[in-house]
């Protein structure tokens, strides 16, 4: 970060990190279920606040991976909620 002070969109952007790091850890020891609408939900979240932050500090390479995995989420949450229980 060059020496620059965080900023708001940083702090946003970390939220992201975090809930598609501590989502992705519950459903790799079993205490989540990615055939829950929560899991890609919350995943599709955390890449919003990544993609916000990365409109302030882009990085293409970061954009490209986060509007991957926020489609991918988005796909994931409609088949979560069509899915017959």
């Amino acid at each position: 970060m060059s020496g620059a002070a965080l900023t708001f969109s940083d702090f946003i952007g970390f939220g992201g990190v975090a809930i598609i790091v501590s989502t992705y850890l519950l459903l790799q020891v079993g205490k989540m279920s990615a055939n829950r609408p929560f899991y890609p939900g919350a995943n599709a979240i955390g890449a919003a606040m990544v993609l916000f932050s990365l409109y302030f500090r882009p990085n293409p390479p970061s954009v490209v991976i986060e509007s991957f995995w926020l489609a991918i989420s988005i796909l994931g949450f409609v088949r979560a909620l069509t899915i017959k229980r």
